[in-house]
C-alpha cells in the first residue's frame, strides 16, 4: 500500500478530491481528511463527543460518527494544539488525534506529522502539510494499492492541490522552519489573510 497526500487551501477542492477518490473505488475507510475549522464552517453537532472516542478505540472517526454515506458525512469536530479547531474523519485523523479516548492534549499535538511520516510521507512534506492545516487548509490522505498510486496522485493534483515544495519555500520566506505544536493557532482573520497570499487557481 502507498499513501498519497494532498493539501488544499480551499475546502471545496478537498471535498472534490475526496469525492473523486471514492468515485474511483477507493474505500472511504482508506481516506482521511483533516480540515481547519477556525471559521466555524462546520458547526458543533451531536457527533462531536464521539470523535475522540473513535480515535481512542482505533476505529476510523468517520465510521464512528456516521460515515456510512461516504467519508465526508462522518466529520467530527475537535481541537489540535498548535492547529486549533478542526473537523476530521478517517484513519489519519484517528491516528493523529490521540491513542486514548477523549485525548485533547499531549500526544495529539504533533500527531499529524507523526502519523504522516509513519505512513511513508516525507518528513519535510509532513511539516508543510501540518502547517498548512494550521493556516486554514485541508489535508486529504489516502491509502491505495501500489498500482493506483499515480492515478490517485493525479486526482489530487487535478483538484487544485498545493505543491508542498513551493509552499515550503513560501513559508521559509516568512521565517518558518517547521510545524510547531506549541504555536498559537491561526484565527479566522489570520486565515483570510493567509488565503489571500495564494489566489485560487481556476481549473
Amino acid at each position: 500500500m502507498k499513501t498519497v497526500t494532498g493539501l488544499f487551501d480551499d475546502y471545496s477542492d478537498a471535498k472534490a478530491a475526496v469525492n473523486s477518490l471514492e468515485a474511483r473505488g477507493i474505500h472511504s475507510d482508506d481516506i482521511s481528511v483533516v480540515s481547519n475549522n477556525a471559521d466555524g464552517r462546520h458547526k458543533d453537532g451531536p457527533h462531536e463527543s464521539n470523535a475522540a472516542e473513535g480515535a481512542g478505540t482505533g476505529a476510523g472517526i468517520g465510521a464512528v460518527v456516521g460515515g456510512a454515506g461516504g467519508l465526508l458525512t462522518g466529520l467530527g469536530i475537535m481541537a489540535i494544539p498548535g492547529v486549533g479547531p478542526v473537523v476530521a474523519a478517517g484513519w489519519l485523523a484517528a491516528t493523529a488525534l490521540g491513542a486514548v479516548a477523549g485525548a485533547a492534549a499531549g500526544g495529539a499535538a504533533g500527531g499529524i506529522v507523526g502519523a504522516l511520516t509513519s505512513s511513508g510521507v516525507d518528513e519535510d512534506h509532513a511539516h508543510v502539510y501540518a502547517e498548512g492545516v494550521r493556516r486554514g487548509g485541508t489535508l486529504v490522505t489516502a491509502k491505495v494499492d501500489d498500482e493506483m498510486q499515480m492515478e490517485a496522485e493525479a486526482i489530487l493534483k487535478k483538484s487544485n492541490w498545493v505543491d508542498p515544495v513551493e509552499r515550503r519555500a513560501a513559508y521559509h520566506a516568512q521565517g518558518w522552519t517547521r510545524f510547531d505544536d506549541t504555536a498559537a493557532p491561526y484565527g479566522s482573520v489570520d486565515i483570510e489573510q493567509e488565503r489571500a497570499r495564494y489566489p485560487r487557481r481556476t481549473l
